[in-house]
């Protein structure tokens, strides 16, 4: 059974993967949500439980690492009052390790990762009391390579996501797994050209982790939940 009552908004915050070129002169839960998972959401979550009424913004932006998400945490999540949030962040993290002496960028660890990630979440336990539900989604990457240096380094935030998760005994969404079945029988460029960036069919494997995460079931007998 879907876990959102009726008339919940749900924001959804991350990187570019969350983003996906969401338009910025939307109102929130108008329009503009992206060309990514979260618009493939919005119009399920809508097409299939049209009684729900339920709202969705995309707070996502482009780029973002942990650090980079805490200096916004007021505008794109606390400020809009949500009753459930759903973060996915962590793969720039990862990536900053292998071009960050190029882009002059910081570097994280996961440990210091996981800490800012915590503290986020027991700021948002504290500033909204009456939130119902928190979502953490995976970082993953299309590479079928366990050991391949980026994704091992990717598995570690993802580690450090689960432990936050489990934490705040928050729903997580294990997108990697997800992703692992889908390269069990399909090459990544099928999914995503730089393997971090999905396309739309990505992009779908990505929903479709999360919508079997929160009970979203296509056949319903009646409208009464």
């Amino acid at each position: 059974m879907l876990i959102f009552p009726r008339r919940s908004r749900i924001v959804f915050v991350g990187d570019s993967i969350t983003d996906a070129d969401r338009d910025r002169s939307a109102l929130p839960g108008g329009w503009g949500f992206g060309q990514g998972y979260v618009n493939h959401l919005h119009n399920m979550l809508t097409a299939v439980y049209p009684d729900k009424d339920l709202m969705t913004v995309n707070s996502g932006n482009s780029g973002d690492d942990i650090m980079q998400m805490a200096q916004r945490w007021e505008d794109d999540v606390l400020d809009l009052e949500p009753d459930f949030i759903s973060v996915m962040i962590g793969v720039n993290d990862a990536w900053r390790h292998f071009d960050g002496t190029l882009r002059q960028a910081a570097v994280h660890e996961p440990d210091e990762f996981e800490e800012v990630y915590d503290g986020l979440l027991d700021l948002t336990r504290a500033r909204l009391p009456k939130l119902q539900g928190i979502i953490v989604m995976s970082p993953f990457m299309f590479e079928a390579n366990r050991d391949e240096a980026m994704r091992v380094k990717v598995e570690a935030f993802s580690r450090a996501s689960q432990c936050v998760a489990e934490k705040h005994h928050a729903i997580f969404v294990d997108v990697q797994a997800e992703v692992d079945h889908f390269l069990t029988r399909q090459h990544p460029c099928i999914a995503s050209a730089d393997r971090v960036h999905p396309n739309e069919r990505g992009a779908m494997i990505v929903a479709h982790s999360w919508l079997r995460s929160v009970g979203f079931e296509w056949e319903r007998s009646a409208f009464d939940d």
